[in-house]
């Protein structure tokens, strides 16, 4: 069994309405303006994160939690406890499957004032499957996994600025040892990446209502492309660059108000057709990202991804939330709505989210998100 084909099946399923095909131009019934970018190891652009799905996945220049390095490493300098840590588990694709999930373990702390540490780690069980070969016959049961591990560090450069570094290391395990081809013996991938971000925030007041605005930006899963085979295959990993804005006000001493906007892009080359676009090296491939669609600069616009929210909170101890996603009809198709519910108990946070797919029948409709987030002792400066 070609890892290859594994990893196309499972981009097909995955949040990808119309993705090419590993080893073709496209997917046969592909209209010719559909010019999906696919990478390997889609998994590292599932947010785990409750509250950020809620609002629509946007997570680059909100206030920072247990999770906050994975949208964006900067953000944890700012958080105002000392220490903390962070589940959350999500059953993914669960119209078409019953044993696929995220799941997502964080932990921080802070070493100072001015800086923090962070860990976590990201694993992707999607479900047991009977592989056969090209003749219908049986070659065992297999349950792939992809892992990520990852480690942060955030440290502020002024008492508005902030930046933040992150080191990763991923396996993608899609084939087990089982072959049925004597010239590619499938083997795990793995890969090492890294994230940059940076933060900025200000308080102000906005109708004499005490206020913050919040920007952030970041790249994320910079890093070596990746192999399934002896071959000498590699494809990329999902680069991502992020940018947004966050604001938030007191209503008064118990009603706030969040919103918040993303604008996201894959940093990976475009399908060109040929295949040509699979042989450039990561640099090529990153900074020619922006330029390098076969329909031009109108393309590249389709290849940005927008992601809306908000939040209500009353009395920090109780939020509701809601956003939108956004991703062109040629490039995924992806259009959902969002929405969550946020609960605080002394030191636990409880977070949900569900999605609602704007369309009938989509892969992720009915999409749960739960998570926890256990926050140790506060510093003088609350969220």
């Amino acid at each position: 069994m070609n890892p290859r084909l594994i990893i196309s099946a499972f981009l097909l399923i995955l949040p990808f309405a119309s993705i090419r095909a590993q080893n073709s131009g496209t997917i046969s019934g592909q209209g010719t303006e559909r010019n999906v970018v696919a990478t390997a190891v889609p998994f590292l652009t599932i947010s785990p994160d409750p509250v950020s799905a809620a609002m629509g996945e946007v997570g680059v220049a909100t206030d920072p939690d247990a999770n906050a390095a994975f949208f964006n490493a900067a953000k944890l300098a700012f958080i105002n406890s000392d220490a903390g840590f962070g589940f959350s588990f999500t059953p993914w694709l669960s119209k078409f499957v019953d044993d696929m999930s995220v799941s997502y373990l964080s932990g921080y702390k802070k070493i100072d004032d001015l800086q923090a540490f962070s860990a976590s780690l990201t694993y992707f069980n999607l479900g047991d499957i009977q592989l056969t070969d090209g003749a219908g016959n049986p070659l065992g049961s297999f349950t792939p996994r992809e892992y990520a591990i990852s480690a942060t560090y955030s440290r502020k450069l002024s008492d508005h600025l902030s930046l933040g570094v992150t080191g990763r290391y991923i396996i993608s395990d899609l084939s087990g040892n089982i072959t049925t081809s004597p010239v590619s013996d499938p083997k795990p991938g793995n890969s090492i990446a890294a994230d940059i971000g940076l933060y900025y925030r200000t308080e102000l007041s906005i109708f004499q209502k005490p206020s913050r605005i919040s920007y952030g930006a970041s790249i994320s899963n910079i890093g070596s492309k990746i192999s399934y085979n002896s071959a000498d295959e590699e494809d990329f990993i999902p680069t991502m660059l992020k940018i947004g804005a966050s604001g938030s006000s007191f209503l008064d001493p118990y009603n706030k108000v969040t919103l918040s906007v993303d604008l996201s892009k894959l940093m990976v080359p475009t399908p060109q057709g040929d295949g040509s676009e699979r042989e450039k090296s990561l640099l090529s491939g990153m900074f020619g990202s922006f330029g390098d669609a076969p329909r031009g600069f109108s393309e590249e616009l389709e290849e940005v991804m927008i992601s809306v929210g908000a939040e209500y909170k009353y009395r920090e101890k109780f939020a509701v939330r809601t956003g939108y996603f956004f991703e062109h009809v040629n490039k995924g198709n992806r259009k959902y709505f969002t929405m969550g519910l946020g609960f605080t108990a002394k030191q636990f946070d409880f977070n949900f989210s569900y999605l609602v797919p704007q369309f009938q029948e989509h892969p992720l409709a009915e999409t749960l998100r739960f998570g926890a987030i256990i926050n140790l002792q506060k510093t003088s400066d609350q969220n």
